[in-house]
């Protein structure tokens, strides 16, 4: 995979603050709240009802268990991922290292395979005044230039389950474009599960904008409930 240097992309040092996740974009030029601190905080009341009765179903310590162990597992993948792409060797033989190799290989082999070159793998990216994240990929996917990211999950899902999947995708998109005077209009989510079951959404053209106006309702929420914290 060739690595194009045309976009030079920004330094950051994340923080915590007050439970929400903060970018500090080249050396304090910017601080700005995290795509997923903003899609937590204004997540419907629906959807944060469905998660209580999930972690009641399963009992509190059990449900922190599988956080736990679904956030180990995808930190592994993301990071074999990376070094993969960057061409560097890594091996991590914990067993929840050797789970995470066996999904990345299934990402390299039916999703990575339709990469032909990348701009830029964790890729820093921000909205000046507004917020910041990190993307794992922007790359050219099957003949277009596109926003990737890599996901793991505990079992198959169904496209209308990930959203706020679609939405994330979405504002890196508009992020990127807006910094970079690019014209992306692709997002593509690699996910395999942890028995090693691969799936891709891709989101473009007229979908890619219903998830940037979604985005952009979502930011102004967040920003008018900080207003009114003041």
């Amino acid at each position: 995979m060739k690595h194009n240097k045309k976009f030079i992309y920004p330094k950051c040092v994340r923080s915590n603050v007050d439970g929400q996740r903060i970018y500090d974009i080249d050396g304090g030029k910017f601080k700005l709240p995290s795509v997923t601190t903003i899609l937590s905080a204004t997540q419907t009341a629906e959807k944060r009802e469905k998660l209580e009765q999930w972690r009641q179903r399963e009992g509190v310590e059990n449900a922190a268990r599988i956080v736990a162990s679904s956030g180990a597992r995808g930190t592994a993948m993301h990071k074999i991922l990376e070094k993969w792409i960057l061409e560097e060797g890594y091996m991590d033989m914990t067993t929840v290292g050797q789970e995470a190799h066996n999904m990345a290989k299934r990402v390299i082999e039916q999703g990575l395979c339709n990469v032909t070159e990348y701009y830029g793998s964790e890729t820093v990216l921000y909205y000046p005044g507004l917020y910041a994240g990190q993307t794992d990929l922007i790359a050219n996917h099957k003949g277009e230039m596109a926003v990737i990211d890599f996901k793991q999950t505990n079992k198959p899902k169904k496209r209308e389950w990930i959203e706020d999947y679609c939405i994330q995708l979405a504002a890196y998109t508009m992020a990127h474009n807006f910094i970079h005077r690019t014209n992306i209009t692709k997002g593509v989510i690699m996910m395999c599960s942890k028995d090693n079951f691969y799936q891709e959404f891709v989101i473009a053209g007229l979908e890619m904008k219903k998830y940037m106006h979604q985005w952009l309702k979502k930011v102004d929420q967040y920003y008018e409930e900080m207003r009114g914290k003041d």
